[in-house]
This record gives C-alpha cells, sequence and structure tokens, in this order.
C-alpha cells in the first residue's frame, strides 16, 4: 500500500516541479517544429510539383508552337531564331534554344562522333558568361546527355543558375523537338517571385519564409525558456539564501555585502516577493532577540526578590523559638515555595530562550567533539557524589554547524538525565562517532543509563511537553534536602527542548530501553561540510 502511495507521491512532485516542467516545455519547443517541417516540407514538395508540372506544360506548348519554324532551319538561319523565340518569351519567362547538328556520315560510310549541344537563341538576351554557365550546369548534371541520346521525354528540371550581374533564376523544364537538321532543346526557365522563393533547387530549409518563421519560433522558444529559467535561477538563489539563514551561514561576503532576497533577486515582478522575506526574516531575528532579551530580564526581575526573601527567612528562622513548631512549619512552606518559585522562573526562562533558538538559531562551526568531551569531564563531582561511574567513547574532528550554547544544553539534559536516573553504583556511558546511518556523514551521540528505562508506551512522550513520569507531583522534590540535589526539579521540558533544538540543527533524537536495562538516547547531527 505505500509502495503506490510513495509513486504517486513522486509523480505528483514531478508534475509540479518547476524543473520537470521546464525539462518537458524545452522537449515541446524541441518535438514540433521537427513534426512542423516534417508536414510543411511534404505540402511544399507537393506545391514544388505543382509548379515543375505547370512549367513543364507550357514548355511543351511553346515547342509545338516552334517546331513549324524549326523544320526547314539550317545553318545560315540560326541567327534569326532569337527573333522568334522572343515572341514567346518576356521577363517571367525566359527561353533558350540549344541544338545538337546531326552527324553526316563520312566517305568510308562511318559516322563521327556526336556533336555537342550549342546555345543558337534566347529570350530575353543573356550575356555569354551567363548562358556558358548555364550550359556548365545542365551538363554537370547529365541532362544534355540523356537528352541527346534519344532526343525525346519532355522533363523536369530544378537547377538554380546564378546571373554573373546579380540575381538567379529557376530552370524549370527543358522540351526535346526533333527535325532533319539535329535535336533541339528548349529550355525553360522563370525568375518570377513565386519560383526565386520556392523551394525549387534547394533545400526547403533554406527558404526565406523557413528561415524566417525558424528564427520567430527561437526567439519565441528562447526568451519563454528565458523566463521559466530566470524565475527558476530566482528560486534557487532564494533557497540557497534561505538554507544559509536556517544553517547560519548567511554571513555577507565580499561579493554580497548586503545578503538578502532583494539582493538576490533579478526578476522584477519577484521584487516584493522578496522584499517580503527580507521583512519576515528580520521579524523572526528582532522576535528571538527580544524574547531572549525578555527571558533574562524577566529572569532576573524575578529571582531578585526571590533571593530577598529567601535571605528574609533565615534570620526569621533564629528569631523564633525552635520549640514553636507551627512557626518553624511555616518557614518550611516558606521556603519550599519559593524553591518552586526559583524552579518556575528558571523553567520560563528555558521555554522562552528556547523558543528564540528555534526562531533565529545563532550556527557556526563547533568541533562537538571537544564539546562532548570536556562535558563529559565536568561530571567528575556529581558521578562521585551519586557514586556512579562513567565510560565514555568520544571521537575526535567531528565538527557540527550548531549553536555552541545550545549544544550545552542538549549534552547537559541528556547527562543529567542519565546520572537522575542511574541506580548507586552504576555507570552512564557517553559515545560520540561517526555514521552514515541516514545515507550522509553524521554524528552519533549515545548516552546509556542503568535506570529503570521507560515504559514502552511513553518512549515518545518523554519528548513532549510537560510530560515527566517522575514521582510525586510534576517533578517536584519529596523533601527539603532532594529539592537541592542536582536535576530535581523536573518540569518534564528537558527532552522537549533537547527534541526540538536537535530538529532545528536538521538531527533526530529517539529513545529505546537497552537490552540489559535502562534507557538510551540517541541523537544524530549532520556533520559539517
Amino acid at each position: 500500500m505505500r509502495a503506490p502511495r510513495r509513486a504517486s507521491a513522486r509523480l505528483l512532485w514531478l508534475w509540479r516541479s518547476m524543473a520537470s516542467r521546464l525539462l518537458l516545455l524545452t522537449l515541446v519547443f524541441v518535438a514540433v517544429p521537427v513534426l512542423l517541417y516534417d508536414q510543411f516540407q511534404r505540402a511544399d514538395e507537393a506545391s514544388q510539383q505543382l509548379l515543375l508540372k505547370s512549367a513543364q506544360r507550357q514548355g511543351e506548348l511553346i515547342a509545338r508552337a516552334l517546331e513549324p519554324e524549326l523544320l526547314g532551319v539550317d545553318r545560315t538561319a540560326l541567327p534569326s531564331l532569337s527573333i522568334a523565340l522572343a515572341r514567346y518569351g518576356d521577363d517571367r519567362t525566359r527561353l533558350k534554344l540549344l541544338v545538337r547538328p546531326r552527324v553526316a556520315a563520312t566517305a568510308s560510310g562511318a559516322k563521327a562522333g556526336p556533336e555537342p549541344f550549342f546555345y543558337v537563341a534566347a529570350a530575353p538576351s543573356l550575356s555569354t558568361a551567363d548562358i556558358d554557365a548555364e550550359r556548365r550546369l545542365l551538363l554537370e548534371q547529365g541532362v544534355l546527355d540523356r537528352l541527346g541520346s534519344s532526343c525525346a521525354g519532355n522533363s523536369t528540371l530544378a537547377m538554380r543558375v546564378p546571373h554573373v550581374e546579380g540575381g538567379e533564376e529557376v530552370l524549370s523544364s527543358i522540351t526535346p523537338i526533333k527535325t532533319s537538321f539535329g535535336c533541339w532543346a528548349l529550355v525553360t526557365s522563370h525568375a518570377t517571385e513565386a519560383y526565386i522563393s520556392s523551394s525549387i533547387g534547394r533545400p526547403y530549409w533554406s527558404t526565406p519564409a523557413v528561415q524566417a518563421a525558424a528564427a520567430i519560433y527561437l526567439a519565441m522558444a528562447a526568451l519563454v525558456l528565458a523566463v521559466l529559467a530566470g524565475v527558476w535561477r530566482n528560486l534557487n538563489r532564494f533557497g540557497d539564501l534561505a538554507r544559509r539563514i536556517v544553517g547560519g551561514d548567511d554571513t555577507p561576503d565580499h561579493e554580497d555585502r548586503n545578503a538578502s532576497f532583494a539582493a538576490r533577486n533579478t526578476v522584477p515582478e519577484l521584487a516584493g516577493v522578496a522584499e517580503d522575506f527580507d521583512r519576515l526574516v528580520a521579524t523572526l531575528r528582532d522576535s528571538a532577540q527580544s524574547l531572549r532579551r525578555a527571558a533574562e530580564d524577566n529572569a532576573h526581575a524575578f529571582k531578585t526578590p526571590i533571593a530577598v526573601i529567601r535571605q528574609s527567612v533565615e534570620p526569621l528562622r533564629r528569631a523564633l523559638p525552635a520549640e514553636n513548631a507551627r512557626s518553624q512549619r511555616a518557614l518550611t512552606m516558606i521556603e519550599k515555595s519559593l524553591d518552586k518559585l526559583d524552579g518556575l522562573v528558571s523553567f520560563a526562562r528555558r521555554m522562552d530562550e528556547a523558543a528564540a533558538d528555534l526562531l533565529a538559531p545563532a550556527r557556526r562551526r563547533v568541533d562537538l567533539s571537544s564539546l562532548v568531551e570536556r562535558m563529559a569531564g565536568g561530571y567528575t563531582g556529581l558521578l562521585a557524589e551519586r557514586r556512579l561511574h562513567m565510560r565514555s567513547r568520544i571521537d575526535a574532528g567531528l565538527v557540527v554547524r550548531a549553536s555552541e550554547e545550545t549544544l550545552e544544553t542538549i549534552v547537559e539534559n541528556l547527562v543529567e538525565n542519565a546520572v537522575s536516573f542511574s541506580p548507586p553504583d552504576g555507570t552512564v556511558s557517553v559515545r560520540l562517532t561517526r555514521s552514515n546511518s541516514q545515507g550522509a556523514p553524521m554524528a552519533e551521540l549515545v548516552v546509556d543509563d542503568e535506570g529503570p528505562g521507560v515504559d514502552p508506551a511513553n518512549l515518545d512522550r518523554i519528548f513532549e511537553r510537560y510530560f515527566s513520569h517522575r514521582e510525586p507531583g510534576r517533578g517536584m522534590p519529596e523533601d527539603e534536602a532532594a529539592a537541592h540535589q542536582a536535576g530535581a526539579a523536573h518540569f518534564g521540558i528537558g527532552l522537549w527542548i533537547v527534541r526540538r533544538n536537535i530538529e532545528a540543527f536538521g538531527g533526530r533524537v529517539r529513545a529505546e530501553n537497552r537490552p540489559t536495562g535502562g534507557l538510551r538516547m540517541t541523537v544524530t547531527l549532520p556533520l559539517a561540510g
């Protein structure tokens, strides 16, 4: 059930992803012109065939009209053929007349080699250079050789011939006329816009219409892709800056002295969004600073009168007779209430500081190995007082990106929680190692104790705010002596603060009962790159 759900979620993510849509749009922009080009090319080929068939038919009609005049022509009449040809040619339809004289037999009865084709007339008239260029083209293409062998078969041409003076014309058809004088060839060509702008005699992609359409299409595709790519790059810049802010690495560098969303934005339409993000970040930082300042001020304001009351109780206790049980009991109740009030003030301060750390955690590179080793060594006195032992294994050089003060609070809560539950002569174990449990290099901190463990039903609940399974009440000390022991006042926020801060740093924390007894707390934090 989970596999289809994950697959559908991944497909939905791909559909909504701007990167996948940009890739899909690119594929569409590539595929559409390929498909359209093929269809348009086929239509152009059909149009080209119609033009050539029309030119071929026109050549046949002109050849049939010229045939009577060519039947009695001899060599002396060749120069006068230009006048006859001019009656059928104009600036739109150009005509050239070639002839290959019949080969006469020799005295021995053998025939000499075949005569080549010669230009004898053109309408309108052309320069000698243009005529020679056209004749060479027909010879290179083998048109005259094929025609001369049989002097039959009206065929279409699709050749472009440039003129020496500039411009070009399209040779459209060649029509043979067979007479007693020899084999005549009437070449029809056109220089009109319909022929010049068509794809006759050249690739379809090289026509002006296709090139203009391709240029417009490419400009449109480039503009659309540029807009989407610009928005995508902007979002990536925003995401990079957001990660830097969350990671505490948003210190301006020499290229970006005022690192902000607005400074990184390059799309005018996103300027308002970037400014809103900057205001949001500034508001969060101001709120975090205000919370820290208010937590400190409030704690100081409350602890001063508490300290005054506590100091005032001691003279009263000495002044009152020891046998006055009622008065002594009242003073004891006052002292217990002061301890509770002092704990509540500390609790409120820790709550405000935890909220501030979540809003704007101050992060930098912290040598977690050195920090844990230093803090583990600082519990020597407390462990001796509780008759406990500590076993530690700390890998060197594990660096994370976090707040050093917050990490100290996390380690302190975990170790003191283990100490408070461990029986006399028990052992508290602290291990810090490198792992790849989440597919990335991680620092893994494990704190074990030999206490009673936790009811499996409450393993997740111990990270909830205000939850504590200590008795009696909600973490209040049992008697006056216990009130002064380390960690005696428990309000159910220590592990809640641990989880919230660890998750704010991109890590995870979990609790599990050890098979040999006791509780194991495991914290994983990503190593700094």
